[in-house]
């Protein structure tokens, strides 16, 4: 049985819509379906706006903008994270600052964001992990206390929830992704949630190359021009056509992956009363979205032994990030504060299970076995 990491989901609406699209003649960004599917994400997050994207990259690199980073800003960060979180910010010329993440949830360790700040701080960037959110409540104190903007990576947390709020809609601006891999998904796509209405405006104008092209399509000014620094971020409306059906059955397909997950979790709660393995947390406050399944193994050579094999039997399990502290851009354009010990140890520890809706039930049982196996459990 060959059992592979991710299979993208189709709703079954895709092409029907797709097809529309091509009969309405509007194939640039902000038709019918990016306007169908930035309502839907501001219903679903409480966002002031949501704006779409052609990558969660792009909603970040936005943010940045928007939160006026100039060179020599510090903008504080896990390092357990992709190289976009960090990117977004460099490009601006400011400095990511690598903090711990806390060994309970894998996102950024609360405490370890006091004592990072300095008077060059301008943002604090907290990554839900594997759809979990992080602390807000307490991040965004820090924040108010320092005059700092929060800007929610939720790369992972589409229909996720801390304390009944939706990830991404918490901060002053979140970003979402509907990369190929995530739960949602376009191929290529993303989502700029803003929740700072006084950042709205000039939101639209970052998104439309400078422009003011936004206000001019409302009939609000009579001609558009160049008002303001940005970029072409939208997507295209073929890809807003296949996220709108997406959309449509997300509730479905949260539901099914959290099946899956509570399967996994399931099968290993032996593994982890034995000490064998350490599954996922997900905190009584918190409502995840099975983004993914991960276990945390006994170390580095033992999760190198597990995954090659399962990939010797055909399951396509998979290890997570390189801390970004550790790599050669992270070292030139970044600082480290503390010692990072959790990331550290969490990097080399961590695989993923293959995890996507429409998996059979032999094919969990199979991944199962085949971990249990390989720990010769």
């Amino acid at each position: 049985m060959k059992v592979p990491f991710n299979k993208p989901f189709g709703s079954g609406r895709e092409l029907e819509y797709i097809q529309e699209a091509l009969a309405n003649r509007h194939l640039s960004g902000d038709g019918i379906f990016t306007r169908r599917c930035s309502a839907w994400l501001e219903q679903s997050t409480g966002a002031a706006k949501a704006l779409l994207t052609h990558s969660c990259t792009g909603a970040l690199e936005m943010a940045a903008l928007l939160a006026g980073i100039e060179p020599g800003d510090e903008v504080i960060m896990p390092s357990f994270t992709f190289a976009s979180t960090a990117n977004a910010f460099v490009l601006r010329g400011g400095v990511p600052v690598f903090v711990d993440i806390e060994e309970r949830t894998l996102n950024i360790d609360v405490a370890e964001i006091r004592s990072a700040i300095t008077d060059k701080t301008k943002a604090v960037v907290p990554v839900h992990y594997a759809g979990v959110g992080c602390d807000m409540d307490e991040i965004m104190e820090i924040a108010a206390e320092g005059g700092l903007l929060v800007i929610e990576d939720a790369a992972q947390g589409v229909l996720a929830h801390y304390r009944g709020k939706p990830l991404g809609g918490i901060g002053h601006l979140g970003a979402l992704s509907f990369h190929e891999t995530k739960n949602l998904m376009c191929g290529e796509g993303g989502a700029l949630l803003v929740n700072d209405r006084s950042l709205v405006e000039r939101a639209e104008i970052i998104r439309e190359k400078g422009t003011n092209r936004s206000k001019f399509f409302r009939g609000e000014v009579d001609k558009y021009t160049w008002v303001d620094i940005g970029s072409s971020y939208l997507p295209s409306e073929l890809a807003a056509a296949f996220l709108w059906a997406q959309c449509q059955q997300a509730e479905e397909i949260t539901k099914h992956r959290l099946a899956v997950w509570e399967q996994y979790h399931e099968a290993f709660a032996d593994l982890e009363r034995t000490g064998r393995v350490r599954r996922p947390v997900v905190p009584r406050d918190r409502k995840g979205n099975a983004h993914l399944y991960y276990l945390l193994l006994a170390d580095a050579a033992e999760r190198d032994r597990v995954l090659e094999a399962l990939k010797n039997v055909g399951v396509n399990a998979v290890f997570h990030y390189v801390p970004l502290h550790s790599s050669p851009a992270g070292r030139r354009f970044g600082r480290v504060a503390g010692t990072l010990a959790t990331t550290e140890t969490v990097a080399g520890r961590l695989i993923r299970l293959p995890l996507w809706v429409g998996m059979a039930a032999e094919e969990i049982d199979f991944v199962v076995a085949s971990v249990r196996k390989a720990l010769a459990v």
